[in-house]
């Protein structure tokens, strides 16, 4: 079974965190990334939680093929509540010399504040500032059953 339309488009405004699927010199590579939906767009940001130094692979990796997969999914000790939702995505690596001048950033960054209040103690962005841009180009879905529905939805 699919998941029901209206589904998808709230899971795709409140489910608080994806995996993010990249293609690297090495092979696959999957990252948890926290998201907000805007202007029609995924966007994901470059914070201020503790990284590792330097380029983070998911931008190097989005530079060299744009073709990346999100997965929304839960997983339950009843299967009959199964849910996943995926979202295959051109990527782009934006980096505004001005975020607040940017309008559509500026979108952006409004939709993941008002998204997850952890961004009051923490660096929406860090130097330099750096989101990656989802644009998706085909929706997947799958529910065990009925039951399925997200619990955030």
């Amino acid at each position: 079974m699919q998941l029901p339309e209206e589904v998808v488009e709230r899971l795709l405004v409140r489910w608080p965190v994806a995996r993010l699927a990249t293609s690297g010199a090495t092979g696959p590579h999957q990252v948890p990334i926290v998201f907000a939906r805007s202007g029609g767009r995924l966007w994901s940001p470059v914070d201020g939680k503790p990284k590792a130094g330097g380029e983070l692979a998911r931008v190097r990796h989005v530079l060299a093929d744009p073709r990346v997969s999100l997965l929304l999914d839960d997983y339950d000790r009843d299967w009959t509540r199964l849910w996943w939702l995926r979202v295959d995505a051109e990527a782009r690596v934006v980096r505004p010399a001005d975020p607040e001048a940017d309008a559509e950033v500026a979108e952006a960054l409004a939709a993941l504040q008002e998204k997850y209040p952890q961004y009051e103690l923490v660096p929406l962005l860090r130097d330099p500032p750096t989101l990656l841009s989802f644009q998706p180009t085909a929706l997947r879905s799958w529910c065990a059953s009925a039951d399925a529905s997200p619990t955030v939805c």
